[in-house]
């Protein structure tokens, strides 16, 4: 027999561990002295231990471990214990590769933003840019209601998604509550078809004037502002519909700090 400081040290179980297993009937002494309260174990609770031990590296629960340990002698029905873990084990993978591939997305949406917000903020070009494919839902009212209509595209289209929420706008002036607005994401493979009235389309390329704002949407008017200043004074005409890309505002975790949102507005030229 060995004393629980022998037991310790053969097994490489704390004395911690060792009355929780206790406690938690997993692996109960051979005999405990009836007037110390001293406990001893046999090679059969070594045995045990080193069980235990394998199946906490494997993850194991201490309920799992309980069945495996009411088992130990049964083949069969250990095997169907170890298989259910390896199959609970794989579809955790599974979860834990798309949520890395989330926090990569992330990741680099911050990074980008970031990059262009110090180098680009505030600074206006003409751009080149070539057509998009996008999901869109096409929808009148107010501007601030957007965000139901990027969370509905998300949630029909989500894995087909590949890039930054913008809004079309349709109208050439302001518009308080009936503006004609097309909400889109673009896309990074083509879907069979569009769920309910949702559009898939291709947005047209072209020659664009391009400012990127960085603040609250409410000061969005002082770079259109100087957008439009910039156009007059190069002699090119806006045409309709112009874009505001979300590169950063309202995160997925945060809200976020509204004097660091990043949008970047344009304009195609004629």
């Amino acid at each position: 027999m060995f004393s629980i400081g022998e037991f310790s040290k053969i097994t490489g179980l704390s004395l911690k561990a060792i009355h929780l297993y206790h406690e938690k009937g997993l692996l109960v002494p051979a005999s405990i002295d009836a007037q110390s309260g001293y406990r001893y174990f046999d090679s059969k609770n070594v045995e045990q231990a080193r069980a235990i031990r394998r199946c906490r590296e494997l993850s194991f629960s201490l309920e799992e471990i309980g069945i495996v340990l009411g088992n130990f002698e049964d083949d069969i029905l250990l095997l169907n214990v170890l298989e259910t873990k390896r199959e609970e084990i794989q579809s955790q993978l599974v979860r834990l590769k798309g949520t890395a591939r989330i926090l990569d997305a992330l990741i680099a949406s911050e990074r980008e933003a970031h990059t262009m917000a110090e180098n680009n903020t505030g600074s206006i070009e003409q751009k080149t840019l070539a057509p998009l494919l996008v999901i869109a839902k096409r929808w009148r009212g107010r501007y601030q209601d957007s965000g139901s209509a990027f969370a509905e595209l998300g949630r029909k289209m989500g894995r087909f998604i590949s890039g930054k929420p913008m809004n079309l706008y349709y109208d050439a002036e302001f518009k308080e509550d009936d503006a004609d607005i097309q909400t889109c994401f673009p896309l990074r493979t083509r879907p069979s078809r569009a769920p309910g009235e949702l559009l898939l389309q291709e947005l047209p390329g072209g020659t664009f004037v391009s400012l990127l704002h960085r603040g609250p949407y409410a000061e969005l008017g002082k770079s259109y502002e100087r957008l439009f200043a910039y156009l007059h004074e190069k002699g090119l005409q806006a045409q309709l519909p112009s874009r505001e890309i979300y590169l950063k505002g309202p995160g997925m975790i945060f809200r976020g700090n509204p004097k660091n949102y990043l949008t970047e507005i344009q304009v195609p030229v004629g």
